[in-house]
């Protein structure tokens, strides 16, 4: 970064701490994870300056022969991954994805189904204060109280409201999603299934967990999670899904260029080109067997330390949870003192959480950028001792009901975290371990 050291001093100590943060601590938040060095060369390159509206040989600007080589280079590599056979990569991120692939299939006030937010869904899934609940009729559906999926209720709720698209996965899931079950039942309401596999998509490029494709007639996939990318995503339609409607991939097109973007981002995209190479390797398939095998015996070490987990354990690479036997709401304690002694977790809503989002009462893990640095079992057995010291010394706090008594309790417990002298030994502890576990070069 010797360029931005010499143009923006400010910018540039910005960086540097924000590396020393990551090198030192450890992200356990399981939507996070460490590209590799050739993902993020892409993403500083050259083709960032290039405006490029449209389609492979289908542009509105002059100057993108090259460009179109890199787009339908990276489109092929995720057919090919995934096995589908079209691809878009241009979205922006996920959340303007599945706005794109609702905007394509739906007209304005028909009704999508999804997984509510506070059961383990995404915002974009239909939650009441996301534009999707605004354009388009929002049928929610839940969890059990284990936290599996209340396909009985799912069921119920598509053969009455008869929605346009069902949408299976979401961003607090620990088991394997049964699409076959979600494909069984949009079938029968006439509906487009939609699997969101934002959080999984490096699992199932890796063979860690069973694809949608054969089931779902869309597939909607972040680049940056598991499949360890860049910050983009990806709109995939099945061969179910051209069976529907031959016109779908043409849809999905025609939703993000003219309907919701403009000029795509090339160097995301060609930065999601090299990631889907790295992925399309032997050795990746490695790393997400060791995604969950680690999220596994976290999840195990976690429970002998006396932890209530959700669904009581992990098929994937998170686990949530269920801080409630301690008292309702401490997912931000556990959230603010854990990343004290550097480690990134984040708070979480539980199924029948009691309290509200800002302030939950569970907790949200993940292994992909821990298992990215090379961690493993002895690692995964220290994280949960250091969870379960901290989680000791923060025992005594309770979220008061009172508003005013929530704000002024919060303030003393990061005045009381930011001098205890046992944190800052466990910060210590944390720094050493991570100091032989470097960032990916």
């Amino acid at each position: 970064m010797k360029n931005i050291q010499v143009t923006d001093a400010a910018i540039f100590e910005l960086l540097a701490q924000e590396g020393a943060r990551q090198t030192d601590g450890l992200t356990l938040i399981p939507s996070e994870n460490h590209a590799s060095t050739a993902v993020l060369e892409a993403l500083a390159s050259r083709i960032s300056d290039k405006y490029a509206e449209g389609y492979p040989g289908k542009r509105y600007y002059p100057g993108n022969e090259i460009a179109d080589q890199v787009e339908t280079l990276a489109i092929e590599r995720a057919k090919a991954l995934f096995g589908v056979p079209f691809v878009n990569v241009q979205p922006y991120s996920g959340s303007p994805a599945n706005l794109a692939i609702y905007s394509a299939v739906c007209e304005p006030g028909e009704t999508i189904m999804g997984l509510n937010l506070l059961d383990g869904g995404h915002l974009t899934h239909g939650w009441k204060f996301s534009m999707t609940s605004k354009f388009w009729n929002s049928v929610p559906y839940h969890v059990l109280q284990d936290g599996s999926m209340d396909f009985e209720e799912i069921r119920r709720l598509a053969l009455e409201h008869k929605p346009k698209i069902i949408v299976c996965g979401g961003t607090a899931i620990p088991r394997t999603i049964d699409f076959a079950a979600f494909a069984k039942i949009a079938d029968e309401a006439g509906a487009y299934l939609l699997a969101d596999i934002s959080h999984i998509s490096g699992l199932v490029a890796g063979g860690q967990h069973p694809s949608p494709v054969e089931h779902a007639h869309l597939v909607m996939a972040t680049t940056h999670k598991t499949l360890r990318g860049p910050r983009g995503a990806m709109i995939m339609v099945t061969q179910k899904g051209l069976d529907k409607d031959p016109e779908l991939g043409e849809k999905i097109n025609k939703a993000i260029i003219p309907g919701l973007q403009g000029g795509p981002h090339l160097n995301t995209i060609a930065a999601i080109g090299v990631a889907l190479h790295e992925a399309a390797q032997t050795a990746f398939k490695d790393y997400a067997a060791k995604v969950v095998a680690n999220a596994k015996t976290l999840a195990n070490e976690l429970k002998a330390r006396g932890f209530k987990l959700v669904t009581d354990g992990t098929d994937n690479h998170l686990t949530l949870i269920d801080l409630t036997p301690s008292g309702i709401g401490r997912g931000m304690f556990m959230d603010l003192a854990l990343e004290k002694i550097g480690l990134c977790a984040n708070r979480n809503m539980v199924p029948g959480d009691q309290s509200t989002p800002f302030y939950p009462s569970g907790l949200r893990l993940g292994t992909p950028a821990a298992t990215t640095r090379g961690m493993g079992e002895a690692e995964m057995k220290q994280i949960a001792q250091w969870m379960a010291k901290v989680a000791d010394l923060i025992k005594d706090v309770q979220l008061p009901g009172d508003k005013e008594a929530r704000l002024a309790l919060i303030k003393e417990f990061k005045h009381r975290i930011a001098n205890d002298a046992e944190l800052t030994k466990l910060c210590k502890e944390v720094k050493d371990v991570c100091e032989n576990f470097p960032l990916p070069k």
